[in-house]
């Protein structure tokens, strides 16, 4: 079903876009089949290297696949436009009329256009995006406390080890005192990503670093996967906490497993035995990779949720078909039952579809005041 979702903008693209124009029958089919590879880049990904979520394909080619995909999606949805402009023309007028060649050719254009500027945004190492957020209970000591959240890093061909290196260096400039991480930080097996992800051991902050599982991580060899971010110096939070103390006060860091461990026949998610044994007077901040349990996280008195997963739905328009997957928790800040939950855009985005208009990705510097 997945490839052939891809399918549907390509038969818009030929049947109105392709066919009415004036060119040769064999130009429109070169074109057409031309538009089908990069419709079916995924499928073709998955006969060649075996995976969709992973093809080893380097960063250069993925950009080009990328932004051709884009151009591919925009154009068809450029098209549906002019057909309903069209109609209601022809309704006003009471004659059939036909698009002329040349605004279809302009379409395609901006369609590409829009395609490399989405791929080029996608890909790049993200700026800082500060927020501040008020903590219930917060002691004094944590005032101005500072969190960097990195979340979707999905390293890989298109995110190489180039990339990783360019984020922690930027990331450590940031004054963070604890860095958060909220999973899906590879695409690919620990053999074939190894060299990708080792500059990630480079982090830095005066408490540490914490990293809880995304559903990718279960895709390539979950527990594999998660002893290795502990190798690199990270602390592991699957189900579990750390407290964090300065001058006598204390602030807990939880961290949950993701709904695709079950799937798999490992633990999901399980907010309560992640926070059993913190204190009633210490605020607890957690870390779940998707944004959908936030209700549940309320109830059991966390404070302040960080997640990720949606990409902030990537495209303006498309991120309210993503928030409706998530409970409407798809980019930013919300109030959730007195608890305070904040969805990041992401350091980055799977390589299969990465594109960003309008929704661009953040490395989250979180300061924390008391409320």
């Amino acid at each position: 079903m997945f490839h052939l979702f891809f399918v549907v903008p390509w038969g818009v693209i030929v049947l109105r876009y392709l066919l009415p124009l004036t060119a040769p029958l064999w130009v429109k089919l070169a074109v057409a089949l031309v538009l089908l590879i990069v419709a079916e880049q995924h499928l073709i990904s998955r006969w060649v290297t075996g995976s969709i979520f992973s093809p080893e394909i380097h960063r250069p080619l993925s950009m080009v696949m990328n932004a051709l995909l884009g151009a591919l999606i925009l154009l068809a949805v450029f098209q549906l436009l002019l057909d309903l402009i069209m109609l209601l023309i022809m309704l006003v007028r009471q004659q059939r009329m036909a698009a002329p060649d040349m605004a279809r050719y302009i379409m395609a254009v901006i369609a590409l256009g829009l395609g490399i500027l989405g791929a080029q945004q996608a890909s790049r190492v993200p700026p800082v995006k500060d927020v501040e957020i008020a903590i219930p209970g917060l002691a004094p000591q944590f005032e101005g406390y500072r969190i960097v959240q990195l979340t979707d890093l999905h390293i890989s061909g298109l995110f190489p080890e180039s990339w990783t290196r360019a984020v922690v260096e930027r990331t450590n400039t940031l004054g963070a005192d604890a860095i958060l991480i909220t999973g899906d930080l590879m695409d690919g097996t620990l053999e074939n990503r190894r060299d990708d992800v080792a500059p990630l051991a480079g982090l830095r902050a005066p408490d540490g670093v914490f990293v809880s599982p995304g559903n990718h991580e279960y895709y390539f060899g979950y527990e594999q996967w998660m002893q290795h971010y502990v190798s690199l110096g990270m602390q592991r939070l699957s189900n579990a906490h750390a407290l964090i103390e300065r001058d006598g006060a204390r602030l807990a860091i939880a961290g949950v497993n993701d709904p695709a461990g079950a799937s798999r026949g490992l633990p999901g998610p399980d907010v309560a035995a992640a926070i059993d044994g913190v204190p009633d007077d210490v605020p607890i901040i957690l870390l779940d990779h998707q944004p959908k349990n936030a209700r549940e996280a309320a109830r059991e008195g966390v404070a302040l949720q960080l997640s990720g997963h949606t990409h902030g739905g990537m495209i303006i328009g498309m991120d309210q078909i993503v928030a409706r997957a998530n409970e409407g928790f798809v980019s930013g800040r919300y109030d959730v039952d007195d608890m305070t939950l904040y969805v990041s855009n992401g350091t980055a985005l799977w390589m299969g579809f990465a594109l960003r208009l309008g929704k661009p990705s953040e490395l989250t510097r979180i300061t924390l005041y008391r409320k």
